[in-house]
């Protein structure tokens, strides 16, 4: 439908698609600055004090996101030493971990890194909300910037931005990241994307045009097999990390999609590979965990001493920047099922 078409059946077009500034008042998320979208049928709330990383998603009323025990949380102050992070992690449909650390929590040279950085719990500056015709089309924008700075030390700058359409049903994120200081600056950046119940759930199947698979640990060997199956929940299952040799696209791009057949839905998730070249599965069957982390980063999940020792931590010059885009599209129906996995099979 064009938009004079759309427009001669809505008297304001919010009630089809907007954008709502909104702040929580109770409980360990009192306070919290965050907006919720509706685009039609998608709908995500963008946590303005958290990154403006996406809190929750849900299409045509289904969730497809994961929240952790802790639940919904605001900025707290005590989560950003040690794995105190495990209390605060909420989640959510995907968090940014980084930009001097992911992964486990660890010290280098007498400087403490916490787990998966502090980046996502950095509130955004320099916000702007808005939603209007761009053509034909309805446009509904966020878009803000983090900065991690520290006295003496780094200058990093994390620009945002997310974008969605009326009736559409995809969300792009962009990002730029600067370093505004004046000496080449460590740069560790992964997105922990979470798939919770009812998307996920017993049978969901992950699709991945992967060379190989490579269990993180001692827990996750001999599990490599399943990597790509979702189990029942079990009680108190250990969670299993894989590392991932990604095929890439014709575009140099990375694609996966996690497909629920019974639902007859799932979630196709592109990302650019020029600066995201690792990626990461963290499977958790367990009771009350349950959950499938996939993990587009531009480092290991050693983390930070691995690359120490390796030499080959990443490093941004002074005043470089880096632009990542990252697409999450929702799959409806057999024929777009089918169509997703005939893609990933001919990668």
């Amino acid at each position: 439908m064009d938009r004079q078409e759309l427009l001669r059946r809505v008297g304001s077009v919010q009630q089809l698609a907007c954008i709502r500034p909104m702040t929580y008042t109770e409980g360990r998320c009192a306070g919290l600055r965050a907006y919720e979208v509706k685009n039609g049928p998608l709908e995500y709330k963008v946590l303005a004090d958290k990154c403006l990383d996406v809190g929750e998603l849900s299409y045509r009323g289904i969730n497809f996101s994961f929240l952790s025990k802790p639940g919904l949380q605001g900025r707290n102050h005590y989560d950003t030493r040690g794995q105190e992070a495990l209390r605060s992690i909420m989640g959510g449909m995907f968090f940014t971990a980084g930009l001097e650390n992911i992964c486990a929590p660890c010290t280098v040279d007498g400087t403490e890194y916490p787990m998966h950085g502090r980046i996502r719990t950095t509130p955004a500056e320099h916000l702007s909300a808005g939603a209007a015709w761009e053509g034909e089309d309805y446009v509904l924008r966020i878009s803000g910037e983090m900065r991690e700075g520290e006295l003496f030390g780094e200058n990093l700058v994390l620009r945002r931005s997310l974008e969605t359409v009326l009736g559409q049903k995809s969300l792009t994120l962009t990002d730029e990241i600067e370093n505004q200081g004046f000496r080449d600056e460590p740069l560790m950046l992964l997105y922990h994307i979470n798939i919770g119940y009812p998307l996920l759930d017993e049978g969901t199947r992950l699709l991945a045009p992967t060379r190989s698979v490579t269990p993180r640990d001692q827990a996750a060997s001999g599990h490599e097999d399943r990597w790509n199956l979702m189990d029942p929940p079990r009680d108190n299952e250990p969670e299993y990390v894989f590392i991932h040799d990604l095929v890439w696209d014709s575009k140099g791009n990375g694609v996966v999609c996690v497909v629920n057949d019974r639902l007859k839905l799932g979630l196709k998730i592109q990302f650019t590979g020029e600066h995201l070249p690792y990626f990461m599965e963290w499977k958790s069957t367990a009771s009350g965990d349950y959950v499938l982390g996939l993990e587009p980063a531009n480092s290991s999940v050693y983390g930070r001493p691995y690359h120490e020792a390796e030499g080959s931590l990443h490093r941004l010059p002074p005043f470089a920047k880096e632009r990542n885009v990252l697409t999450f599209t929702v799959l409806e129906g057999e024929e777009e099922l089918r169509a997703a996995q005939a893609e990933i099979e001919s990668i």
